[in-house]
């Protein structure tokens, strides 16, 4: 069922995440880093008639700025047809989480995933506490998504969520979304994707009704996206595939033409990304929402 008016308020993300869970899908969360990346998605997510979780992580915050970040994404939401969430990534600390949610986030990341299992619980206990109070949402990390130039991949094991840890941790924080490490990684992948899918389904039904996150999800084969939906998973991270299409098209532009026109130049990444976009968001296949 389609909607009739544009939702010009970005929306808590676990507004998606339950919408996920109650049609065994999941929701793509797109990362933008400038305002081609941004058209991009907004294009796509109006072809795909698709709800979606905008994302940026510090470094994009950093490069944008926090204020413009949030009015790009706000202004995003006016013109898609669907819920839109606006997200921090990673974030790295409680002052970042709390800075975030005052601008005007409506769903917050707190990644304390490097830290002893107390501390982690601890940190994201205190984000959530904030956070839910102004009606945003919490994704923490449990287990930790490796980077491919820093691990092989016959090490990822070490890093990997325990079913028993996230039903505690869950319990603990009171988080909205747990992201979980099964085998996917940060970056471009170094052989082939190989997840646990025996592992995500226990982490799943030891959860109960909490939305589970795949980061890493740029490289995954649809297939492995789409068992991995089906064995549990809610929301799909996306970054290094959208970066590299626009990096590609733009490095294509400048070959083919001294054109000096950003406009023209930027034509083409903006439609790479479009198409990438709407790929991973028909394989997420969180379609439209009442």
């Amino acid at each position: 069922m389609t909607i009739a008016t544009h939702h010009a308020e970005l929306v808590p993300s676990r507004v998606l995440l339950d919408a996920a869970q109650r049609s065994g899908c999941a929701v793509a969360a797109l990362n933008f880093y400038n305002a081609e990346t941004l058209r991009a998605h907004i294009n796509a997510a109006n072809s795909a008639g698709c709800a979606l979780i905008l994302q940026t992580t510090e470094a994009t915050i950093h490069y944008l700025g926090l204020q413009m970040a949030v009015a790009m994404a706000r202004t995003a939401a006016a013109e898609i047809t669907q819920p839109v969430a606006l997200h921090l990534d990673h974030g790295a600390s409680y002052e970042l989480a709390a800075r975030c949610i005052e601008a005007g986030y409506s769903s917050v990341m707190i990644d304390g995933s490097k830290l002893p299992f107390a501390e982690n619980v601890q940190l994201t206990r205190r984000v959530v506490e904030l956070a839910h109070a102004q009606n945003v949402s919490v994704e923490g990390e449990l287990g930790h998504v490796a980077h491919n130039e820093d691990t092989p991949p016959q090490d990822f094991a070490q890093f990997f969520t325990r079913a028993a840890d996230a039903a505690r941790f869950v319990q603990e924080t009171g988080v909205d979304a747990l992201a979980v490490a099964i085998g996917t990684a940060h970056g471009f992948y170094q052989g082939e994707v190989r997840l646990d899918f025996a592992r995500l389904r226990e982490i799943h039904a030891a959860v109960g009704h909490t939305a589970l996150v795949l980061h890493g999800g740029s490289g995954v084969p649809d297939e492995l996206l789409q068992q991995a939906i089906a064995d549990g998973i809610r929301k799909i991270n996306f970054g290094t595939e959208l970066k590299n299409a626009f990096t590609r098209a733009v490095k294509q532009s400048l070959l083919q033409s001294d054109e000096i026109d950003l406009r023209r130049t930027f034509a083409p990444a903006i439609a790479a990304v479009e198409a990438v976009s709407a790929a991973k968001m028909r394989v997420c296949n969180l379609g439209a929402l009442a």
